[in-house]
């Protein structure tokens, strides 16, 4: 019993002592490693020359470090284990001395200016799990020292200027990294096979850099992989079918724009569909841009079921849409557009009833646009433009009440423009142009108040004026309704569309003037009304309109003087080609006559010709060598003081009372009167004339 009592005391004093010590000495270390953390913090705010939303204005001496904002110490305030300071608009050099917080474990500076090199010394943060340093000014290479940091989970830095190449050492030991994102740089080479070490990794986005080669065969041992994201790089190599055939896990797969080809020399795309046919939860294929060869294949059906978005576009694929591609009824968006296919749009479009956007444009499809379409209700996007589609356009299309775009332009499509279009109150771009539409254009179609962008019906055979409701445009940008038959006149209330940017009416058949009401138009910046039949002045109003920087009014029928001032100042004369009754001060066009000084410019005309009549007269029947010579002189100051009277200029044409004079000094000249001159208009006298 003593002995237990002894044994139990002398346990007692060794877990005290223990415990002293363990007291004692984190009582000091704790304290010099937060000091450490400070030094460290205050060092990278000094290298900071910008700190707009004042994010780091108690990092000083008198706060405590864990009080700092954006940093977060452990439980036992022993050190500093996140900096969490992104978004804040800090500009400055990214401070190596932040290598000094080697008890961090979370390091986010993400979306600031910061800028220069990644320092190298960050490889002493051994703990560090997690590193963002995305959307800043970085640049230089990824530091070979990453290495070391055998921790990381999470290393993102995109949107910066790095470049060089992805260092292979720094996948030789990641076994615990999963989430890597170098997109938006300049790398360059090849990405490692010793990606191949790194299993975990479930996203990996190097989109948008510089990249060649193969993607390695070593990304199968990533098999929990669910975002491959490499587009926009060099890489070549056909479709990697035997690597995504074992991500069977892959939701995200992005591939376009880069240099890989289909199988069989271009000419196959069901290998790698069918490699896709495993990937069961898969949600995203971009393929676009890669000049792909071959067909859609059938197998396209058998993708997965939660497939959302299919991006095909820009390439060679060629042949028809499988109807199988109805089965995949999560569809919201396919882009089929830039390439060759052709046949018609197969019925069965109607059962991709979650269909957000179809994009079939610039492709061979001919034939009708099927009513079908009208019945794939959450349309908001439709493209069918640049194709060989012919026939009515379905009123159906009417029914697509959640349409925003609709783009059936540079088709051979006829008959009249539906009036159920009116119905589609959510449209902000509606391209009709470069068809054979003919028939009126429908005041149900500029009804559409919601229309923002623009409304195109350019280059068809459209006839009769233009609505009234025209007006009712309030936010629509720009207006082409150019090429057509239209007549009648311009009416002012095309000035409601306060927001028009861009207005072409030209190459059709208007009449009447053109509305003073078009200064009220203050974000025009361009106004097209060539090849018209338009008639009257030129609104002066129009050089109130301070953005114009495009005005074209040739080919019609205006009249009188050029305006100045505002857009005439910088017009040329083929702005006004085709109007032959214009007149002004601008090159190429011709000077206007004073209409103030009409009546007094016809008296010099008759008195200069009655004068020089005369004057030819008695020219001819005096035989004197003496005479001959007044009367010379004498029809030369004539036509000099007619040329004068026609000045356009006030300041240099003679007044009334100014030519009365010159007559009379000239009729006493011609009496015999030597000592008359002809100084007051003419500048010239009779002792200037010399004697021969």
């Amino acid at each position: 019993m003593v002995f237990q009592r002894t044994i139990f005391i002398l346990l007692l004093q060794y877990l005290v002592i223990k415990s002293s010590q363990a007291f004692f000495g984190h009582h000091h270390s704790p304290h010099h490693s937060l000091e450490t953390d400070r030094a460290a913090l205050l060092a990278f705010k000094r290298a900071i020359i910008s700190d707009p939303n004042s994010t780091l204005f108690n990092w000083n001496d008198s706060t405590p470090v864990c009080n700092f904002s954006g940093v977060f110490c452990d439980k036992r305030h022993h050190r500093v284990e996140r900096l969490i300071v992104n978004g804040s608009g800090l500009v400055g050099l990214l401070s190596p001395f932040l290598s000094n917080l080697t008890g961090l474990h979370v390091l986010r500076l993400d979306n600031n200016y910061l800028y220069g090199v990644i320092p190298p010394e960050f490889s002493s943060l051994r703990h560090l799990k997690h590193i963002e340093l995305d959307v800043n000014n970085l640049h230089g290479p990824i530091p070979e020292s990453f290495s070391l940091l055998t921790n990381l989970t999470t290393v993102t830095i995109r949107h910066n200027k790095l470049n060089g190449t992805l260092p292979a050492s720094f996948f030789s030991n990641c076994t615990l990294l999963t989430n890597v994102d170098f997109a938006e740089n300049s790398l360059t080479g090849q990405i490692p096979v010793e990606i191949g070490n790194c299993p975990s990794i479930w996203n990996l986005n190097l989109y948008s850099n510089m990249l060649t080669g193969e993607l390695p065969l070593s990304l199968v041992n990533a098999s929990d992989m669910y975002n491959l994201d490499v587009e926009n790089n060099y890489l070549s190599g056909e479709l990697p079918s035997w690597i995504v055939e074992k991500m069977r896990g892959l939701i995200f797969l992005h591939l376009s724009y880069n240099n890989m080809t289909s199988h069989d020399g271009n000419r196959n795309l069901e290998t790698f569909f069918i490699s896709l046919t495993n990937c069961t939860i898969l949600r995203e294929i971009e393929l676009a841009g890669m000049n792909l060869g071959g067909r859609l294949p059938s197998s396209i059906s058998q993708l997965s079921a939660y497939l959302e978005s299919l991006s095909l576009q820009e390439n060679q694929i060629s042949g028809s849409i499988p109807p199988g591609l109805a089965n995949l009824s999560n569809l919201s968006t396919v882009n089929l557009s830039s390439n060759h296919l052709k046949g018609t749009i197969p019925e069965e479009i109607h059962l991709l009833s979650n269909m957000e956007q179809l994009f079939l444009s610039h492709n061979d499809f001919s034939g009708p646009i099927p009513n079908a379409l009208g019945k794939v209700a959450n349309l908001g996007l439709l493209d069918l433009s640049n194709n060989q589609f012919s026939g009515d356009i379905p009123q159906s299309l009417g029914n697509l009440t959640r349409m925003i775009s609709l783009f059936l332009n540079n088709n051979l499509l006829s008959g009249s423009i539906p009036t159920s279009l009116g119905n589609l109150t959510r449209l902000y771009h509606l391209d009709l142009s470069y068809n054979r539409l003919t028939g009126s254009i429908p005041r149900e179609i500029l009804g559409l108040l919601e229309i923002r962008m623009f409304l195109n019906l350019s280059h068809n055979q459209l006839k009769g004026p233009i609505p009234i409701e025209l007006s009712k445009l309030e936010n629509v940008q720009a207006i082409d309704l150019s090429s057509n038959n239209i007549t009648g006149n311009i009416f002012p209330q095309i000035s409601n569309c306060i927001s028009l940017t861009s207005l072409n009416i030209s190459h059709n058949a208007l009449e009447g003037q053109l509305p003073d009401s078009f200064n009220n138009l203050k974000n025009l910046e361009s106004l097209d009304v060539s090849r018209n039949h338009l008639t009257g002045k030129i609104p002066t109003s129009l050089n109130e309109i301070h953005t114009l920087i495009f005005l074209d009014l040739s080919f019609n029928n205006f009249d009188g003087r050029v305006p100045s001032g505002g857009i005439f100042n910088s017009l040329t004369n083929l702005s006004l080609l085709g109007n032959p009754h214009l007149c002004g001060s601008m090159p190429g066009i011709p000077s206007c006559w004073r209409k103030h000084h009409g009546l007094h410019s016809r008296m010099f005309v008759i008195i200069f010709s009655v004068v020089i009549s005369v004057a030819a007269f008695l020219t001819t029947i005096c035989c004197s060598p003496e005479v001959k010579k007044m009367w010379e002189v004498a029809i030369s100051e004539l036509i000099e003081l007619g040329i004068l009277c026609t000045q356009d200029s006030p300041s240099t044409r003679p007044t009334m009372l100014d030519a009365a004079d010159d007559l009379d000094r000239l009729k006493r000249y011609l009496s015999g009167d030597t000592t008359a001159t002809f100084a007051s208009s003419l500048g010239i006298s009779s002792s200037n004339l010399g004697d021969d």
